[in-house]
């Protein structure tokens, strides 16, 4: 417990740094040094265990986060891209609940392009062109590193019934209702710190953290069908990048797609 928190603190802490003081280029690489790391667990998914392959498979997803943030530089798709992604933490919600155990190399490699790419566009857009876009950026990975933390603590208090026992035995409802009650309150914070309506931005910030914990539960799925437990060993107390970010990943385009349509960024 004692790593995993000094290790919060020190994610928090550079995270904030570079959001709030680096120039807008820092912003970009530190996210695409996420995605690039992340790209390089999910290949384990994948199958690609030589060197080689992996590294092949991180070039791929590079390539294709380029592309995708190009075209949403030149204003073309930007907002498609964004709900193409939330089509896809759609069917992943459908997948872990009807067919978790249905996983094979393939599907798996497939499934780091529109989970890995899309929510780096979509932040390091927002930081760039947005008024007070680093400190939207920042509230976007608040709420559902929020939901993580309050379900965590909930689940090891109250925990019994369980969520999904194919996929994650160790996640319950009491965990899901501690998540999402941390998550309410970050909401009622950013509506106030942001100017928006209350009701409007908690009713945006409840979905983005029940698909929060779809991202958990789809890379739980991928790393059950992979056999592994972490995903990583770079965090101590958190295990890989993936474990760090999977929830962000499934959060970010509901997020940003609900704040368009509040005005935000227009």
């Amino acid at each position: 417990m004692r790593a995993r928190i000094l290790t919060a603190i020190m994610l928090g802490a550079v995270l904030i740094g570079v959001l709030l003081l680096a120039p807008p280029v820092a912003v970009r690489a530190l996210f695409g040094l996420f995605v690039v790391a992340g790209a390089w667990e999910w290949a384990a998914f994948a199958g690609y265990t030589r060197r080689a392959a992996r590294l092949a498979f991180v070039l791929v997803i590079a390539l294709v986060a380029i592309g995708m943030r190009a075209l949403a530089d030149s204003g073309m798709g930007y907002e498609l891209l964004l709900r193409l992604a939330a089509c896809w933490w759609l069917l992943a919600l459908l997948w872990v609940l009807f067919a978790p155990q249905r996983v094979n190399h393939v599907v798996a490699g497939l499934a780091a392009l529109p989970s890995l790419a899309p929510t780096w566009v979509a932040l390091t857009h927002i930081a760039e062109t947005w008024t007070r876009g680093t400190q939207w950026v920042l509230f976007i990975l608040i709420l559902p590193f929020a939901a993580d933390i309050g379900a965590f603590f909930a689940g090891r208090s109250f925990g019994r019934t369980k969520l999904a026992p194919v996929v994650s035995p160790g996640k319950t409802w009491e965990g899901v209702l501690g998540g999402l009650a941390l998550a309410a309150l970050a909401a009622w914070a950013g509506a106030g710190w942001f100017h928006l309506p209350l009701p409007s931005m908690l009713l945006l910030c409840m979905l983005a953290a029940a698909f929060s914990i779809v991202g958990d539960l789809t890379e739980s799925m991928l790393k059950r069908a992979a056999g592994v437990k972490d995903s990583g060993r770079l965090f101590p107390g958190h295990g890989g990048v993936l474990d760090r970010i999977d929830s962000a990943l499934a959060a970010a385009p509901f997020m940003v797609l609900g704040l368009m349509h509040l005005g935000v960024g227009s």
